[in-house]
């Protein structure tokens, strides 16, 4: 559709059909869901199914597709309960606080309770204002203006909500009655000693004006504080929410955001490399209703982001593209576009687009696919029921159940985080057993399997088939050298296994096996995808 809109706008009518999409939501919900620590079980030994953690991530997905305002967002994630008493959804997205690991059989469940608080707090700081607290728990930050008395007064926000039962997984966020018990300073951090009492308020630093938490309304439902602290967040002029969503933006865009800690805007953390964008970007975002699409069409569609991250040599713009390399090697001032490696998830769920057998259902409890025999094995019994059906196995990336103490093999090897902690930007490694899974792997094989067999089912002939797979995979045609060497890799390989005379069963033959395919050509058809997988160029964006 792009290559044939003859349109001067044709670029930007990509852009919005692309935000348009219902598959926008589940494409970018999955860096929200690294910040919230999301996974459909406790963690530690017991690693206990959450049977409804999955409708957090529903949730997130839908509010995204609907293009909530960031504000709301935030708001519902906060006080959903307060907000809109009635509505179940709202409640749903409280799970965003206690999304994080939990252990509901341990024997004190004040320690479960204040462990839970803490990790809550350091949660809510550092991904909606980029304020590191998580170590005032114990003692006054040793370089931000944080005092320990900060931490336990923001902390005594949420505490009135938490309300936790042995053997029990958490869920959302409730108040039982709107007089809350007095709050306290944990004496180093140990929930044993109880220090002097706090009461609620915003962490000064980001305060400049000094508002305050107002007690809530005798009789009341609620005592009101996660609905201000909403408000208090979310105003137009907050130091700090709109500059850390927008370089979370831009972070997902580029790789690296305009700040490179985008958790941590503090003393130690990174200063942004292009302030007054930083500023600009806040600024277009409040005043665009606090819009997430808008934001993100303003960036794609920037000189910036349409910039190349290579040139071929004596191509227009060449002697520029050399100069960035040599003024600008690192790219910090984004002389060009970086070269980005594809997420575990998006690799997996190109691989199925690529075969034609991407499962686009949308919604409901995470899918268990099958296991390799080697990871089955170390599991207790139940850790991994695999769904009975199987179509549900070719879904997308973000419907697979997410366990915390087990990831999915390609996306472990891939750098999934495991959900113990908050993860503001993914590492990029490589490492040997990436190269292993996608060589050697049941699922790569499978996989390129199917995609030869679509392609073949299609009628095509060697050139034809070629052409189609380079289609399909790199999203170009084969130049004349690409075609010829992929040609004659198809005649060796396919000699290479008329020589060895395995039986048709040890083969690994297209799904389905083509008509007026010799069985030999079949299997190199499938060695030919499988190469594809493992090319940089369907590894990497340039």
């Amino acid at each position: 559709k792009f290559v044939s809109d003859p349109r001067p706008d044709a670029y930007e009518s990509l852009v919005h059909r692309l935000l348009a999409s219902l598959h926008h939501g589940e494409r970018l919900a999955q860096p929200w869901l690294d910040l919230s620590r999301f996974a459909d079980t406790d963690g530690f030994e017991h690693d206990n199914i959450r049977a409804d953690a999955w409708q957090y991530r529903d949730w997130v997905i839908q509010s995204i597709n609907q293009d909530m305002p960031y504000d709301r967002f935030v708001a519902l994630q906060l006080a959903g309960d307060e907000l809109e008493p009635g509505n179940p959804a709202a409640r749903i997205a409280t799970m965003f606080c206690l999304s994080g690991p939990d252990m509901p059989d341990i024997n004190s469940q004040q320690e479960r309770r204040h462990q839970l608080l803490n990790e809550m707090t350091s949660t809510v700081a550092a991904v909606l204002m980029g304020l590191q607290m998580e170590c005032a728990q114990c003692h006054d930050h040793k370089y931000d203006p944080l005092s320990q008395a900060d931490f336990y007064r923001l902390r005594s926000v949420f505490e009135p909500a938490v309300h936790l039962v042995k053997n029990k997984s958490v869920g959302t966020l409730q108040e039982k009655n709107g007089s809350p018990p007095p709050s306290y300073l944990m004496l180093r951090g140990d929930f044993r000693r109880q220090g002097p009492a706090v009461v609620p308020a915003f962490p000064r630093i980001a305060n400049p004006a000094g508002e305050q938490i107002q007690p809530g309304q005798p009789g009341a439902g609620s005592s009101g504080r996660r609905s201000q602290l909403a408000d208090w967040l979310t105003r137009p002029d907050h130091l700090l929410t709109s500059r850390v969503i927008v370089n979370r933006v831009w972070q997902h865009h580029f790789g690296r955001g305009l700040v490179d800690t985008p958790s941590d805007f503090g003393v130690m953390g990174g200063s942004p490399t292009h302030p007054e964008l930083l500023d600009y970007l806040a600024t277009e975002l409040v005043h665009s209703n606090w819009s997430l699409k808008r934001l993100h069409y303003l960036i794609v569609t920037s000189a910036t982001y349409r910039q190349a991250s290579w040139l071929e040599v004596g191509s227009m713009g060449e002697r520029e593209w050399r100069e960035s390399l040599k003024e600008d090697p690192a790219n910090r001032w984004l002389s060009r576009f970086p070269r980005l490696r594809l997420e575990g998830e998006t690799l997996r769920d190109v691989m199925l687009a690529s075969a034609g057998i991407l499962n686009t259902d949308r919604g409901g409890p995470g899918v268990r696919p099958p296991l390799p025999a080697e990871i089955v094995n170390t599991l207790r019994k139940g850790q991994w029921e695999v769904t009975p059906e199987r179509a549900g196995y070719d879904r997308r990336s973000i419907y697979l159940f997410a366990r915390r103490n087990l990831r999915f093999p390609i996306l472990e090897v891939f750098d999934r985080p495991d959900a113990n902690r908050s993860c503001s930007r993914r590492s990029h490694s490589t490492t040997a057993p990436q190269g292993l899974l996608l060589l050697n792997s049941e699922f790569s094989l499978t996989t390129a399997r199917r995609l030869a067999g679509s392609v073949l089912a299609e009628g095509h002939d060697e050139k034809q088939f070629v052409v189609e797979v380079f289609r399909r995979t790199l999203g170009r045609p084969p130049v004349p050298a690409e075609l010829q060497a992929s040609q004659e890799f198809l005649d060796a390989q396919s000699a290479l296994v008329k020589h060895q005379q395995r039986g048709h069963d040890k083969l690994a033959l297209p799904i389905p096996r083509p008509a007026g395919w010799p069985a030999d050509k079949a299997a190199a058809a499938s060695q030919l995808c499988l190469i594809m997988f493992n090319m940089n160029e369907f590894l990497y964006i340039d």
